[in-house]
Parts: structure tokens; C-alpha cells; sequence
């Protein structure tokens, strides 16, 4: 008789586990190789990887294996039941299987886009991917040339969204649009619907158009009442009795536009007195921000003046008119009262709620964003001065808020700051050095994000009488602070800007 030294590949058993291409880096991580011991001791069972002996884990009848991380290559993994006998003459049953690993990504190369003014412009995307099958962002996906360059047609920019690409084994190499839609400084006054529709008062914002002394006017959509000025389409704007017929929406556009003006649209969120008034009298109490006894919570604004933040439906319909707004051509939604009324939280409820305000507004402006710039408008929130250093005070955290706007807008009044606070000794006769001290940290709670900052200035007395000088003082104190151009607030919408001199 001839001994033979040769083994042969053992069978008899099963593995499963194993993808059948190429295993890729985060494949390997997960992998969980199975083998099936059937009618033998799974005890017995003795593995190797690359002929080297390694160890496995009895779960039942199977042997579990976690290979981990593996260097690029083929790689051999061998389960055998050892015979009983004569084990140099031949192999038990067993089972062998050879995968190759590839732990290298592609290579990415991002062109980011450039000179894009509006979420309403197309885009294409370009770069290269050398090794990817694939390239991706969000639902879009294109096959790279041969040389690994991709275009990816995009109908409007995607600023923060993630570009992927993929090999043959799944790796992936990611990077992120940091590009934004750019346009010039913002130089703007607030408009009231009731403003619009005055002759008078139109016409003096339309001289400081002309004049070069503005180049964005800020609309309301829905105001602090909850009065929706224009004959908006939104059902439950309608149903409510929310409509106002107060001025003409397309033919402002037009006006504006004709004229090179931007319109930023602003829609007072959470403050709506009369859709809180409509839900609590038609049995949606939950609407509602309520006090501990279940009650509208009362405030400063009213008996019943705060909508709830939390509410899908009560979202829904700030969504749908911002939605609605940018579809008739308003370049820009901002939203104001965006945050949950004064007091203490403790005397507050939002039913349905399950996080924090905190969390909840951040959530509410992330769940709008794509809608709006959709739509084609840029998306922004106003918020209070305080905010960026009392974070809970109204549930206003910047910088989780940032992330999903493309500018903050603080509103900076001079009047409404302490004495003292930054430093400064009377805020409201020191225009200056208050709008340019809290600059700062709205510049620190900004970075990162992407978000840039226009702030809210006064054009209004409250204590100290304000004209051209003081108006004057805050421009120049958001421009030597770096900001992104301004917004006047005037609630007769009344500015010395009309009067001053041209920048």
C-alpha cells in the first residue's frame, strides 16, 4: 500500500457569511462567517484562516468565526471535523472557500460648484473618482467615465448634502458640498402687508430701491396675529379664516423684480393667536401650547397666542406657506417666533412632544429645509439676541438651528439689552458697541455650520429717540463685524434709511 501526504479540500459542511465578490473594508468589519456542523460535534470543528489555526465560537449546531480587519489579497478559510483515524491519509468533513478583500477606496476628487445664486438655478456637479463603480448624492447616481470623471446634473444646489462614491467591494469615499448659494450683502427693510398696500409707504421703499440705499425688502407672509396677507391657496390657511386679502403677492414680485430687488418672505411661526383660537374652538387642543391643567398657556402675547411647535400638523402648515411663498417667487423664507413662548418651561406643555424644545425647533427648521430651497428659496430663522449665550431661555440653540438655515438673522435692538450686558453700560445710547460686542458670539455659534449672520437692527425709538446717526452706528457696526448685510425693523416701516445718506 502507497501512503499519500496530499490533502484534499474537505467537504461535507456548509459556510455561509461570505458575499460573493470582492469584501470590502466595511463588509469585513461585520462579516460573521456560519458553518454548519450537522450531524458532527460542533466541538470538534477546527478552523483556519491562511492555514493558519484560528478560533471560532459554538452557537448550536454551527461554528460562528469573526474574521475583523484583513489585509488586501485572497484569503483561505478552512473548517474541518478531524477524522477519526488516519488523519494523515486524508481529511474529514470539512469545507474550504477563498474570498479576496480590497480595503482601498476610491480616490474622490470634488469640483466644488461655483457662481450659484439661487436654489432655483440648476447645477452640475463634476469631479473625479478613480475605482468607483458608482457616484451618488442623495437618490442621484451616475457611473464614472473610464478615467473616473463624473457630472452629476443637479436641479439645484445641494449645500451640506454628501457626495459618495463606491467600488466593486463597497468602499466608499465621501465628501461634502461646502459650495452655497452666494449673493451680495442683504441691505433691507421690513415691509408689513398693511405697508405694502399703502401708497405712501410703498412708494418710500421703493425710492430706497431705486436709490441703491436697499437691494432686499422683507414681506410678511403671516403675521404676528396670524393674518396670511395675501390670497394664499393653503387649505387650512382658508379653512381657519387666516386669509386677509391685504395686498397683491405676484404683483409685489413682479414689481420687485423688475426693479432687481430681492423679497424675503417672512412668516411668523409659532406666535399665531388666530390658528390657536381656530384649533382650540374645533376640538384640536393639542394644536395648542398648554399650561400644567391642560389650558392654553397664557403670555404676554395673549390667552391664547402660541401654536405647538411640537404638533405635525401645526408644522405642516408653516411648511406649506413657506412652500407656497417660494413657488410664487419669494427668494427667501425667514421665520420669526420660530421658539417657544417666555416663561418657565415648567409651566408649559406641548403635547405629542417627546424632546426638548430645544430639539424640537431644530427639528422643525431641519424638516423645512429641503421643501423651501426646493421651492427655490433660501431658508432663515430670527432669533433673539440672547440666544446665543442663554440657549434655553425661548429654545433657540444657534448652532444646532445654523445647521439648517442658510443665515441667522438675530434681532440685535439696542433697546431691548440690559444695562451692562457685553460690557456696555447703556446698549440702547451705545448703538454700536452693543450691535458689534454680540457679533461675536453669533460669529462663534455660527462657525462651522455653514450659516452666515444678518442682523436685525432698530429703526424705531424706545427710550432713546433713534435717526439717521443711530441707524447709521448699526450698519456700520454689522459691517466692521464681517456680517452679511442687515434688516432694519421699523413697525411703522418708517426708516431714516429713506433720508440718510447712499452707502
Amino acid at each position: 500500500m502507497t501512503l499519500s501526504w496530499v490533502r484534499t479540500e474537505p467537504k461535507g459542511l456548509t459556510v455561509t457569511g461570505l458575499p460573493n465578490s470582492l469584501v470590502g473594508a466595511a463588509t469585513l468589519s461585520a462579516m460573521t462567517l456560519r458553518v454548519d456542523a450537522g450531524a458532527y460535534d460542533p466541538a470538534a470543528m477546527q478552523l483556519e484562516l491562511d492555514g493558519n489555526p484560528v478560533s471560532g465560537t459554538v452557537d448550536g449546531r454551527t461554528v460562528v468565526y469573526r474574521p475583523g480587519a484583513l489585509p488586501d489579497g485572497e484569503h483561505k478559510f478552512t473548517a474541518e471535523i478531524p477524522p477519526s483515524f488516519l488523519g494523515f491519509l486524508r481529511t474529514g468533513p470539512g469545507v474550504s472557500k477563498t474570498f479576496t478583500v480590497d480595503n482601498e477606496p476610491p480616490a474622490l476628487e470634488l469640483t466644488q460648484p461655483a457662481g450659484v445664486s439661487s436654489y432655483r438655478q440648476p447645477v452640475t456637479l463634476r469631479g473625479k473618482a478613480t475605482g468607483a463603480q458608482r457616484v451618488s448624492v442623495g437618490t442621484q447616481t451616475v457611473t464614472p467615465a473610464d478615467d473616473g470623471t463624473f457630472e452629476i446634473p443637479m436641479p439645484r444646489m445641494q449645500t451640506g448634502a454628501k457626495v459618495v462614491a463606491v467600488d466593486a467591494a463597497g468602499n466608499e469615499a465621501t465628501q461634502a458640498i461646502t459650495a452655497a448659494v452666494e449673493q451680495p450683502p442683504i441691505k433691507a427693510v421690513h415691509v408689513t402687508a398693511y405697508g405694502w398696500s399703502d401708497d405712501g409707504l410703498r412708494e418710500d421703499v421703493l425710492t430706497m430701491a431705486r436709490d441703491g440705499r436697499i437691494n432686499t425688502v422683507q414681506l410678511d407672509i403671516k403675521d404676528e396675529d396670524g393674518v396670511v396677507g395675501y390670497d394664499s391657496q393653503v387649505p387650512l390657511a382658508r379653512d381657519s379664516g387666516a386669509v386677509t386679502r391685504i395686498y397683491d403677492a405676484p404683483a409685489a414680485l413682479r414689481q420687485l423684480h423688475d426693479m432687481g430687488i430681492r423679497v424675503v418672505g417672512r412668516i411668523v411661526a409659532f406666535r399665531d393667536a388666530m390658528m390657536a383660537e381656530w384649533a382650540w374652538q374645533n376640538g384640536r387642543p393639542d394644536w395648542v401650547v398648554q399650561d400644567p391643567s391642560g389650558q392654553p398657556y397664557s403670555s404676554r402675547y395673549g390667552a391664547i397666542a402660541f401654536t405647538n411647535f411640537a404638533n405635525p400638523e401645526i408644522r405642516r402648515y408653516n411648511i406649506d406657506l413657506a412652500v407656497e411663498a417660494a413657488k410664487l417667487g419669494f427668494d427667501g423664507i425667514m421665520y420669526d417666533y420660530v421658539r417657544r413662548p417666555d416663561g418657565a418651561l415648567s409651566q408649559m406643555q406641548f403635547p405629542g412632544s417627546t424632546v426638548s424644545p430645544t430639539v424640537s425647533i431644530a427639528e422643525f427648521l431641519h424638516e423645512s429645509r429641503d421643501p423651501v430651497r426646493d421651492a427655490g428659496a433660501e431658508q432663515s430663522a430670527a432669533v433673539f439676541g440672547v440666544a446665543a449665550t442663554r440657549p434655553e431661555e425661548i429654545a433657540q440653540n444657534i448652532p444646532m438651528m445654523a445647521k439648517y438655515v442658510d443665515y441667522i438673522a438675530p434681532m440685535l435692538y439696542p433697546s431691548h439689552w440690559n444695562a451692562g450686558e457685553y460690557g456696555v453700560a447703556n446698549p440702547n445710547s451705545q448703538p454700536y458697541d452693543i450691535i458689534y460686542r454680540s457679533l461675536q458670539d453669533f460669529r462663534t455659534q455660527t462657525q462651522g455650520t455653514g450659516a452666515k449672520i444678518v442682523p436685525w437692527l432698530q429703526d424705531f425709538s424706545l427710550g432713546v429717540d433713534y435717526g439717521s446717526g443711530e441707524v447709521r452706528a448699526q450698519i456700520n457696526a454689522a459691517n466692521d463685524a464681517g456680517m452679511n448685510g442687515f434688516f432694519l425693523w421699523s413697525p411703522t416701516v418708517r426708516y431714516h434709511l429713506a433720508t440718510s445718506p447712499s452707502d
